[in-house]
């Protein structure tokens, strides 16, 4: 074999793999024109190579971010150093369909790409090769993960009966908070709450009744409270908020408002219709709780002063 037919035949068989592995081969000049186009994109963007030859890549993708892909490519000429860019950083550069039957529950294709200066044997940059590796499945499978992570993770802190904070979180939120009351003081009030009569509600209506109920007023006081605020189901019936950026007055007018809503409400149970009232207690924090257990306990008493009292009331501890 001749020394040229050698070289011709390395060359197809270059090409020929060019052509056919799975990753997609780009290859730019320095005005961006396409020098190069393999079967890998050409099959993926649907644009042939007859046609997508010579002509300027942002042409070929109108869509394609410019001033990102040429500052990008700007740097790796100057530098003459690879640059990557991952799916987390930008799903895509080429918007590509996705064809993956496994995968398809994305529309399109998830894309690592690596940015390489091509430089010849003078030593001078002349063209920009630009690798792109198909990682839908690596990238659903991740996002896949991560969403179930954060149900998992929403479920260990939410109560499965209200959707509210459960106590173990909403204990979380509310030291935390407490700790930066620690080095920045302002008004921030803790409300605890109450179900009146809640046994005789389960003993007499049935525990199935007793959950509408615990259901009806977390929902008041969910579709009542401000963004802010932090709410969770305490324990059995009783419900806690801290009203963040709240003084005396002001909690005490919201809770108010929130204890009338919740006498008005119609709770439609298949023991038929029932109405509750619920009693609470407000202690707003004060400098010299020594620790976030006072703060609760100084609530509690203003929340037992109402049930003394005669329930369906709201009372402020103060000491």
């Amino acid at each position: 074999m001749t020394q040229s037919h050698k070289a011709l035949t390395e060359f197809h068989w270059l090409i020929e793999v060019l052509q056919t592995v799975d990753v997609g081969i780009l290859v730019l000049d320095l005005e961006y024109r396409i020098t190069a186009w393999n079967g890998f994109m050409e099959n993926n963007s649907g644009i042939d190579s007859v046609n997508a030859m010579d002509q300027s890549l942002f042409d070929v993708f109108p869509k394609l971010p410019q001033d990102w892909f040429k500052h990008k490519a700007d740097t790796v000429v100057q530098l003459r150093n690879r640059a990557f860019t991952t799916w987390e950083q930008r799903p895509y550069v080429f918007k590509f369909s996705n064809n993956r039957p496994i995968t398809g529950v994305t529309e399109f294709m998830y894309q690592n790409c690596t940015f390489i200066p091509v430089i010849s044997t003078r030593g001078v940059v002349q063209n920009l090769a630009v690798i792109v590796y198909d990682v839908t499945d690596i990238a659903t499978s991740k996002i896949e993960l991560n969403l179930v992570n954060q149900r998992l993770a929403q479920l260990s802190r939410t109560d499965g009966l209200t959707q509210l904070h459960n106590r173990a979180y909403w204990e979380t939120l509310f030291e935390t908070e407490y700790m930066r009351l620690q080095r920045h003081e302002h008004e921030v009030c803790l409300i605890m709450l109450d179900i009146d009569h809640f046994k005789r509600v389960n003993d007499t209506h049935g525990h199935q009744a007793g959950d509408e109920v615990i259901r009806a007023v977390a929902k008041e006081i969910a579709d009542n409270s401000r963004g802010t605020d932090i709410s969770g189901r305490y324990g059995g019936e009783e419900f806690a908020l801290l009203l963040l950026d709240s003084d005396t007055e002001n909690s005490y007018q919201f809770a108010e408002r929130l204890r009338k809503k919740i006498a008005a409400l119609q709770v439609v149970t298949e023991a038929g219709v029932l109405q509750v009232t619920v009693s609470m207690g407000i202690a707003c924090w004060l400098p010299r709780y020594q620790h976030h257990g006072q703060w609760i306990e100084a609530a509690d008493k203003g929340l037992y002063r109402s049930k003394e009292q005669g329930r369906n009331q709201t009372s402020i501890q103060s000491d």
